[in-house]
């Protein structure tokens, strides 16, 4: 049971192959609801000489192709708050709204973030904002987790209609590039739609030795109690040193995008087999 395809699939673009892909299920122990399982299947590609932005291009342009090849038109209606209500009409005309999450986020919540993310003080500040604002952000209170709450509870119920959440910084993004006009931001997007992340996808990191210091930083959030922080990973460091060439790396949640475009409400509809197996009870003596 794998957690994720991407360190391995980049390995494949370092010894050449510039263009890699798989559809594939992954296991994640974090919980279970009606819009996750924990197996679940992603398609993922690593595309050399593509950057995020030419990936937003082909994202926008792969969906929304998509829902017009299924009806016509750009539009789906989905009965998100049940079957027993209206269906809402969720619009995949492109080019999709694009959002920059540390402005919006200011905007929104009426937040002014220290603008050094790495700080003690940004870190304060965030736990003070999540108090303030009832936004419940369960131990380790780390600055990547505080926003995520944030970003959760401020922006991503802003994003019923396809929507790119854009420039997430760098202590969210230990895997992607730096920004090529900031470097506290890395080009990184996630798509959400009705409420829900579908697709992420950034520049790739491919500097072995910043790699590596971020890999160290991750560790320190991981020692703090942050299970969904990384580890260290030497092989994929090593791999990085014989040069990444500039790569863009995009992947998809196949099932969640079933749910929208067959009006599904629960992941469990669009999985074969979405239940767990009941451990047999051992036989009396």
């Amino acid at each position: 049971m794998r957690i994720a395809l991407e360190l391995y699939l980049k390995q494949l673009v370092v010894g050449g192959f510039d263009r890699v892909f798989e559809i594939g299920k992954q296991f994640r122990n974090e919980g279970i609801d009606m819009n996750h399982n924990l197996e679940f299947t992603t398609c993922e590609f690593y595309m050399a000489y593509a950057d995020c932005y030419d990936l937003m291009e082909m994202t926008e342009d792969l969906l929304s192709g998509m829902v017009k090849e299924l009806t016509g038109g750009y539009i789906i209606k989905y009965h998100a708050n049940g079957y027993d209500k209206k269906p809402i009409e969720i619009n995949f005309t492109p080019p999709f709204r694009r959002i920059e999450m540390i402005g919006e986020l200011e905007k929104v919540a009426n937040l002014n973030i220290p603008k050094d993310l790495a700080s003690e003080e940004a870190n304060s500040y965030l736990v003070d904002a999540c108090a303030r604002l009832n936004v419940l952000c369960p131990p380790p209170l780390t600055t990547a987790r505080l926003l995520d709450k944030l970003v959760g509870e401020f922006l991503e119920e802003m994003c019923v209609n396809p929507t790119f959440i854009i420039n997430h910084p760098v202590i969210m993004s230990p895997l992607a590039k730096w920004h090529r006009s900031n470097n506290d931001l890395t080009e990184r997007f996630e798509l959400f739609i009705n409420k829900h992340e579908v697709c992420n996808a950034y520049t790739e990191l491919n500097n072995p030795v910043v790699q590596r210091q971020r890999f160290a930083d991750q560790l320190k959030d991981r020692q703090s109690g942050d299970d969904e922080a990384m580890v260290l990973d030497e092989t994929f460091c090593k791999a990085l040193g014989y040069g990444l060439p500039p790569t863009g790396g995009w992947g998809l949640g196949i099932d969640r995008l079933t749910m929208l475009f067959t009006d599904s409400l629960n992941i469990k509809e669009v999985i074969p087999f979405p239940l767990m197996r009941l451990q047999d009870k051992p036989a009396s003596a």
